[in-house]
């Protein structure tokens, strides 16, 4: 069945109103109490945000901007938009303004859904965000990345942005010399436009740019937690989430302290089992090797990527992998800047910890009571001391947020793996720089739909109606790159075993033309012919394409496709059986404005 565009137009219009019951792909998030979202209207309800909100992009998947700002998916305290994490707190911190510090910070996040590791997992498994200050390691030639978004590219566009890995070896995996230098690239973008970098990828509603600042009001948003979901949008209860603690950020201003004010620790792992039941103790800081050193909330939990085993009581992690079998949950994490444990020899390795460190539960047995390295910071492309390649502004960079979708997440060819990954490794082209592969993108648009056909022969969502009982449709598919010209066309529901021909020209005309309306026009240039003619045969569809670029350089002067220039199409078919007895008719027309 064919949608019209109208239909489509309508779909998306309800879609932005309100949240959707289902989606693809679903990402939830919070952001820091210096972003500007917060103290502002959310896009659902209009209820201000607070930094404890679980919020979500509108249309629940990240998509190209311009957006509006998201949101709120899980309220901190009891809603509006409905009973929530039931924070004892958000009745002090509800509304309030932007750039005030309110204990109410949520800083990392599960839905405990996170993909269960096994050990050789492909690309992009890690979903992770930085905060303002990430400088990233130098490595593959592979952009968007720390370096071109970051602080040391001038751009300041990475705080709102997620990042994927480029693959990790079999863990747990050891920190350089020992262990690779991976990498990452960019997937998910804060707002959903090109900033001074020419590079878009689908956005979450956020305020973009932020660079470092050394006062409280950061000038663009941090995104300070997440959950990726995929496929189908995460269930919200329960949730498993960390609090934040009080000491300083690098700015020299104390953190948002929502844990202690809540009766926890920044190392605790907290559930909210159900809508309005306030939050409990999961699993304690101490049982993850935390505030071992200095003592009660000296070290704040920053990232969290958590599968619950089913059982809803922490089962800790004994050893890496442990978890498959489902006696244990896999619980991963890492730690803020300036938590006491960042130096301390991990339990795995006896590496220091660094703030950019996926961690795990202490092993038993281990070289100390610490936390794990499963994956090291420089693995994922992310600046150490340990190393010998400190961030200039800060030592390290801190990984801030952490999930893993069950699934690939943007997989718009189906071929198991993130579109970004595809973008990344040349598997794909991304001749546009908007994070989505070429050989997905629609190309130009339908026009000419039959409307006012010469017998009153309709079809609003095709050409005008022929002997099928329908019109024939004409579709494309592939991408409007001159350079790729891989752009195919395709028409469907013509008469069977008959000829067509395509053809092409510079104006958008709707004139009455035997059972059809011819939809191109010369313009003083001329029409071209694709030729031969083509049979329909059995299935009553032919395509032409893709080379079509290729073709036109054959063409009489003015035939040619080039970068820029706009061109319509239409196929004209045999039909001596159509309902106005002129034995011809036509398809819609379809626009292309080609690009380099």
């Amino acid at each position: 069945m064919r949608t019209s565009p109208a239909v489509l137009a309508s779909t998306v219009l309800v879609a932005l109103a309100a949240p959707p019951a289902a989606a693809q792909g679903h990402v939830t998030f919070s952001v820091d109490w210096h972003s500007p979202s917060v103290g502002l209207p959310d896009s659902f309800t209009g209820t201000p945000i607070t930094a404890g909100d679980v919020l979500t992009p509108v249309s629940l998947t990240p998509v190209l901007g311009p957006l509006p700002l998201p949101g709120i998916w899980t309220s901190a305290g009891l809603g509006p938009p409905a009973p929530g994490l039931a924070i004892p707190t958000y009745p002090l911190c509800a509304g309030v303004p932007t750039c005030q510090a309110c204990p109410i910070e949520v800083d990392a996040y599960s839905a405990g859904l996170d993909r269960l590791l096994l050990g050789n997992e492909p690309p992009g498994v890690f979903w992770f965000s930085v905060d303002a200050y990430g400088w990233g390691l130098p490595g593959p030639p592979i952009v968007p990345n720390l370096l071109s978004e970051g602080p040391a590219g001038g751009i300041a566009e990475a705080p709102a942005d997620v990042w994927i890995d480029l693959g990790i070896p079999p863990g747990p995996v050891p920190p350089p010399p020992f262990g690779p230098i991976v990498g990452h690239v960019g997937a998910v973008d804060g707002n959903g436009l090109p900033g001074p970098s020419p590079f878009a990828y689908p956005g979450l509603g956020l305020i973009e740019p932020s660079p470092p600042t050394f006062v409280p009001c950061d000038p663009g948003d941090n995104l300070d937690a997440l959950n990726a979901f995929a496929p189908g949008p995460a269930p919200p209860f329960p949730v498993y989430y960390s609090l934040d603690t009080g000491f300083p950020d690098p700015n020299g201003y104390p953190n948002a302290g929502s844990a202690f004010a809540n009766g926890f620790v920044g190392g605790d792992v907290l559930v909210s089992p159900a809508p309005g039941v306030p939050p409990v103790l999961f699993a304690p800081a101490a049982a993850l090797g935390l505030d071992l050193l200095m003592g009660f909330d000296s070290d704040d939990l920053d990232a969290l990527m958590l599968a619950e085993n089913g059982t809803g009581a922490f089962e800790p992690s004994l050893t890496p992998y442990d978890w498959i079998g489902g006696a244990t949950d896999m619980l991963l994490f890492s730690v803020r800047r300036g938590s006491a444990v960042i130096g301390a020899p991990d339990s795995i390795f006896g590496m220091p910890i660094e703030p950019g460190d996926i961690l795990t539960t202490p092993l038993l047995g281990g070289l100390s009571p610490y936390p794990g390295i499963l994956v090291p910071a420089e693995a994922l492309g992310l600046a150490t001391v340990r190393f010998g390649a400190p961030n200039p502004l800060t030592g390290a960079d801190d990984l801030d947020a952490l999930s893993s979708p069950f699934a690939p997440f943007f997989d718009c060819d189906l071929n198991g793996i993130e579109d970004a990954i595809d973008i990344a490794f040349g598997t794909h082209t991304d001749v546009n720089l908007n994070g989505i592969p070429d050989v997905c993108e629609l190309v130009g648009g339908p026009y000419c739909l039959g409307v006012a056909c010469p017998c009153g022969n309709n079809d609003p969502n095709a050409g005008c109606v022929n002997s099928t009982g329908v019109g024939a449709l004409l579709s494309a598919t592939g991408t409007s790159s001159v350079t790729n010209d891989d752009l195919k066309l395709t028409v469907s529901s013509m008469p069977v075993n008959k000829f067509g021909v395509f053809y092409m020209g510079p104006n958008q005309i709707a004139l009455p033309f035997g059972d059809g309306l011819r939809c191109v026009g010369g313009g003083g240039v001329g029409l071209f012919r694709y030729n031969p003619p083509l049979n329909s045969g059995a299935a009553g569809s032919i395509s032409i394409g893709p080379g079509l670029v290729a073709w036109s350089s054959g063409f009489p002067p003015g035939g040619a496709i080039t970068p820029g220039s706009t061109w319509q199409f239409q196929c004209w078919y045999r039909d001596p059986f159509g309902p106005c007895g002129q034995f011809f008719n036509l398809s819609n027309g379809y626009s292309v404005t080609f690009t380099p």
